[in-house]
């Protein structure tokens, strides 16, 4: 009877993936989007924000909200100027361009880097290492606030080894857009005609700073949520991914410090369990009342991540636990 009712409702389980949510047999399909915290949406109070913000010219240096945004950042990460840029990315460019300005300089990457320092408290040793051959040391601070929650020490200790520092604002801290480059006062001359340079200069950016403002406010209290939502989904009391000991999938809950949880899996493809937690099946429907998909990339050839942030509450966790315990359940018959 099932597989029967599976067949018939093929079609509106197909439109169903297609829309990303809806309903499902008359159920409402409800989304957990673990894939990253880039997927977060600005709130009441962030959107209140940039509707109000009093805006300027920022390329002339003319926007008071920008200005707030880049003397703030600049206390909270111990630096002597920042500048507001579009994307983490041109901030990661402009530092990398405004180090290694001769040409024949050398740009030395961790392996498998995506200009990313990981969160492990390493930045210090590289700082040794760089000081003895003259070099220079730049944070790609895509998750900055969150390394620093979870360390309890303020940003500005993890940045004092640095020469310059990028900070996001579009991932944990819930903004539409933007980032900023932070370092020295001659060096933020250069990064700030560099912007230029790249297509990085705004006008009334004050609307985006307006939001990123918003985000630094609530960043303590939301990311220690998220971290917290992360490590209950790890190992909840009694009902966490460890504690289901799946065959197919393993948890190691003391590597989950922050809001990522790194699931590796055993037989089992990561593009096939995405896929699975994706879909809603009859089965599910029948058991558990509930059309529930949840959102997850590939990592590597033998992992997913799952990423949580504030779009994703404790209630959502436990639905995405249970759709993982459901889809384990299928693969284990």
């Amino acid at each position: 009877m099932l597989r029967g009712l599976a067949r018939a409702a093929a079609p509106a389980l197909r439109a169903l993936r297609a829309r990303g949510s809806g309903s499902w047999a008359g159920v409402p399909a409800h989304v957990v989007d673990l894939r990253s915290d880039t997927v977060t949406r600005p709130g009441p109070a962030m959107r209140r924000a940039m509707a109000e913000a009093v805006v300027g010219d920022d390329d002339y240096g003319e926007d008071p909200t920008v200005r707030e945004l880049q003397e703030e950042a600049a206390e909270l990460l111990g630096v002597e100027r920042t500048l507001f840029v579009p994307t983490c990315t041109m901030a990661n460019l402009i530092s990398v361009m405004g180090h290694c300005r001769r040409r024949g300089s050398q740009l030395l990457l961790g392996q498998d880097s995506h200009l990313h320092v990981y969160e492990q408290g390493a930045v210090a040793q590289v700082h040794l290492l760089a000081r003895t051959y003259g070099a220079r040391v730049h944070l790609d601070g895509a998750r900055l606030m969150n390394a620093a929650v979870a360390l309890r020490v303020p940003p500005a200790h993890i940045v004092q080894h640095c020469d310059s520092v990028s900070l996001c604002f579009s991932k944990g801290l819930g903004a539409p857009a933007g980032a900023l480059v932070g370092g020295r006062a001659d060096f933020m001359e250069e990064a700030w005609r560099l912007r230029k340079a790249l297509g990085g200069g705004m006008r009334q950016a004050g609307v985006l700073a307006a939001a990123a403002l918003v985000g630094l406010a609530d960043a303590q209290q939301v990311l220690l949520r998220d971290h917290e939502n992360a490590r209950q989904f790890a190992k909840g009391p009694g009902s966490g991914l460890q504690e289901l000991a799946s065959p197919f999938c393993s948890v190691d809950p003391s590597a989950v410090e922050t809001n990522m949880v790194m699931v590796t899996l055993d037989g089992l493809p990561p593009a096939e369990l995405c896929q699975r937690l994706q879909a809603v099946s009859a089965e599910e429907v029948a058991q558990t009342g509930r059309a529930v998909r949840v959102l997850l990339f590939p990592w590597t050839a033998r992992a997913v991540r799952a990423v949580w942030h504030r779009d994703v509450s404790a209630q959502d966790t436990e639905l995405a636990l249970r759709k993982w315990e459901f889809v384990l359940g299928q693969l284990g018959r």
